[in-house]
């Protein structure tokens, strides 16, 4: 018998969070609440929810500060918010949250962001922790890297920065993301960060592959491997 998901509603006004929690029962979620930051952070801790509906306007905590902190959990978070302005749009997004909507909403559009939500999280725990390039072998779960079977020692911040790219193959990760998720809020523009861990990553894997290095840059934009 399947289990079915659990979803947290966080959100300080009862109404909404009655509105939300009946149409996702109806779409055969099981439901927790909260309505301060405070009891959100304890929610998924405790409840260990697959996903997460995030109201910004908290009454003790902004909710963009939260966005990072829920997603380290492993959650789908969408945000739901009356902030309809885009610059809070691509904040949160740029922040981790996996989609945005804006109140007022329609209940059916948010189930099927839901189910987006919940398929791209489940698509990604289930993916391969094992990435063959060449003569490359990068295995995420023992935080190994191979260069023609022989293990290749990085730095933590170089291992963190391949490994960031590798949970992208052939998809370009940009600056902002890579210096967010290794480096950590804060230094999003220190660009000269990557250009260092770029060059120390290359140098001890070796140019030796056809085409040249397996990292790729895409100028002003970010880095990705090569597919």
């Amino acid at each position: 018998m399947t289990t079915r998901p659990k979803l947290l509603l966080v959100d300080d006004e009862p109404a909404i969070r009655k509105l939300l929690g009946a149409a996702l029962a109806r779409g055969d979620y099981r439901i927790v609440e909260a309505g301060t930051a405070r009891e959100a952070l304890n929610a998924v801790q405790i409840d260990k929810p697959e996903a997460v509906l995030l109201d910004l306007g908290l009454p003790d905590r902004d909710g963009l500060e939260l966005v990072p902190l829920l997603k380290a959990a492993g959650v789908a978070l969408i945000v739901v918010s009356a902030r309809d302005a885009t610059e809070q749009k691509v904040a949160a997004l740029d922040l981790g949250a996996d989609d945005y909507v804006t109140k007022p909403f329609d209940t059916e559009e948010v189930l099927a962001r839901v189910r987006t939500a919940l398929r791209h999280r489940l698509a990604l725990s289930t993916d391969a922790a094992m990435l063959t390039i060449g003569a490359i072998e990068i295995d995420l779960d023992a935080r190994t890297v191979l260069n023609r079977g022989e293990e290749v020692h990085l730095t933590p911040k170089e291992y963190a920065f391949l490994a960031e790219l590798a949970r992208h193959p052939g998809k370009v990760v940009t600056h902002s993301q890579l210096l967010r998720e290794v480096w950590g809020p804060g230094h999003e523009n220190d660009v000269e960060y990557l250009r260092v861990a770029v060059r120390g990553v290359r140098r001890k894997l070796g140019e030796d592959l056809a085409g040249g290095s397996i990292i790729r840059n895409e100028p002003g934009i970010g880095y990705r491997l090569r597919g």
